[in-house]
Order: C-alpha cells, then sequence, then structure tokens
C-alpha cells in the first residue's frame, strides 16, 4: 500500500516538525528516569514539560515499538514477569492538556469508553476508516470525559474535523497530559479499548497489526 498517495490533515492541527517537536526518550537508556517518582503524576509531567520548555518546543513525541522504562508505574502493564508488557504500540504526543484533535481523515466512529484506571488510557475514541478498501482504524486516547459525551457508534467525521482535546490528569488515565495515537488493522472483540503496549513475547503479531503511525503523523518522513 501507497501511504505517500494520501494526504492526512495534522492530527493536531499543526505539522509535527523539527522546528516545534521535540524526541523524547522513555527507555532505560534515559537515565533522568531513575531520579523521578514516575508514580507521581505531577513530578512526571514537570519533567515533560520542563524537557519542552528547555528545548523550546511545544511537542514531544515517540514511542512506537520503544521497550519502555515507565511501565513499572503501574500493575496495568504488570501481570507477570512473563508477561509484562513494556512495548509502546503507538506513537506519544506530549503536550499542554487542553490542546484539540483532529480527524486526520474521513471516518466514522466504531466505539469508545472511559478505560478509567492508573495507567490505563483514560478516554479513549476509536474511529474507523477504509483505504484502498480496507479497514484502518485509529485510537486516540488518554482524553476529556467530556469528549466521549456527544459521541454516538457510526457517526462520520471528514478530515479536518475535531474530534476531541488532550486531557489533564487524573482523568486521562493518570499520565502527564499527551495523546496516545494508535493504527490498527483488526481489532478483533475490543470495544472502545485495544492494547497500547505488549509483551516481547507477543510483539511479532502486534507489529504486523499496529503499523507505525508516523506514516499518517509524519515526523520522522519530513526531518
Amino acid at each position: 500500500m501507497n501511504w505517500n498517495e494520501f494526504e492526512f490533515f495534522p492530527v493536531l492541527g499543526e505539522k509535527l516538525t523539527s522546528e516545534n517537536t521535540l524526541k523524547l526518550d522513555f527507555t532505560a537508556a534515559n537515565h533522568d528516569l531513575e531520579e523521578i517518582d514516575l508514580a507521581d503524576t505531577s513530578t512526571f509531567e514537570k519533567y515533560v514539560l520542563g524537557q519542552l520548555e528547555s528545548a523550546g518546543k511545544t511537542y514531544g513525541i515517540g514511542g512506537y515499538l520503544e521497550k519502555r522504562a515507565i511501565y513499572r508505574r503501574s500493575e496495568v502493564f504488570a501481570t507477570s514477569e512473563a508477561d509484562f508488557r513494556n512495548i509502546h504500540l503507538g506513537i506519544d504526543i506530549w503536550t499542554s492538556a487542553g490542546v484539540p484533535v483532529f480527524v486526520p481523515f474521513d471516518g466514522k466512529v466504531h466505539s469508545f469508553q472511559d478505560n478509567a484506571g492508573f495507567g490505563n488510557y483514560g478516554p479513549t475514541i476509536i474511529l474507523e476508516h477504509m483505504m484502498e478498501g480496507k479497514k484502518l482504524f485509529t485510537l486516540y486516547g488518554h482524553l476529556f470525559r467530556s469528549d466521549l459525551e456527544k459521541l454516538k457508534i457510526g457517526q462520520e467525521f471528514k478530515a479536518g474535523d475535531l474530534l476531541c482535546h488532550i486531557g489533564p490528569f487524573p482523568e486521562n488515565g493518570d499520565w502527564p497530559a499527551h495523546l496516545h495515537f494508535q493504527l490498527m488493522w483488526d481489532l478483533g472483540e475490543n470495544i472502545g479499548d485495544y492494547p497500547g503496549v505488549a509483551a516481547e513475547k507477543d510483539l511479532d503479531f502486534y507489529q504486523g497489526n499496529c503499523p507505525n503511525p508516523d506514516w499518517i503523523l509524519g515526523f520522522e518522513l519530513s526531518n
């Protein structure tokens, strides 16, 4: 499939470039993470926003297939050591709460729900799209609860329509404010939710089902 034939509306309303966006590292190679209390969301958010402010950037970005060191903050990811989920399947865009999120290309609401709980998605929307006759789903996590109030299953959106807003903690799953943006070919039986982090033993499946969201965001391709 030639993704370059498609023009996508910027998910945050403006293109993400090296001028406004900083790549962030949440792997064990980032030793800053050893010095902060990741379980304290306020402290975690001050760290993220401090990184952006120091670099003079509006957005932080990263995470696709990143083996992260931040997931031990929540039992959501640690059912057992063998099943510990620490490989991120989407791209995160870190910025201030309240930033609007727009639909990148025509689609309709597949499902939505508030995935409440510390470290979870919080309010989540999944859109269904058609691309060259094949379904593709986009997931938007860590939103405002109020963004879900007027949504309806099957509701249609055009590229560039306002969809939602990046939510604040704790209602966004108790994370520093950011958008989790993820692509899926197949949702299986999932409704309003889909794993955003995988265990290493399951990575082959999820990597095949969850293509790189940067094909839509375009940050890597333009820098």
